[in-house]
């Protein structure tokens, strides 16, 4: 019986410490704009566990580093939809979607090409 309690300690023990606390991941997320990136991070950085979230506007990675202890990828997907931006795994719904701002609907093709203009005209 003390074998038995012995290696349970351990494999929890070895478990407990598998999970990182500092774990870097990367998560593709829609969006278009300056507003987006803002929201975007705010509602990644705002869950708990997440200690770095930076999002690129061009190539939409959303670099994050973050507690596994406290969070996982999924988590994080579920906030940042629920604040109306789409990633791989979690889409946001239809009134997520349409809560966010005229110039950010990067499901509107029409809205997408205007920024990838502006983009241009900046270079």
């Amino acid at each position: 019986m003390k074998n038995v309690i012995l290696i349970l300690s351990l494999l929890i023990t070895t478990i407990t410490f598998a999970q990182n606390k500092n774990a870097k991941a990367s998560i593709e997320v829609d969006g278009v704009c300056g507003m987006c990136k803002e929201r975007i991070e705010k509602a990644a950085i705002r869950t708990k566990g997440v200690k770095s979230a930076v999002w690129n506007v061009s190539t939409h990675e959303l670099k994050l580093i973050f507690d596994e202890r406290k969070t996982d990828l999924k988590t994080i997907s579920k906030k940042v939809a629920s604040v109306g931006h789409d990633t791989k795994e979690i889409k946001a719904t239809e009134e997520q979607y349409n809560s966010i701002h005229a110039c950010c609907k990067y499901r509107d093709e029409e809205v997408r090409k205007d920024h990838e203009n502006e983009v241009e005209e900046k270079n």
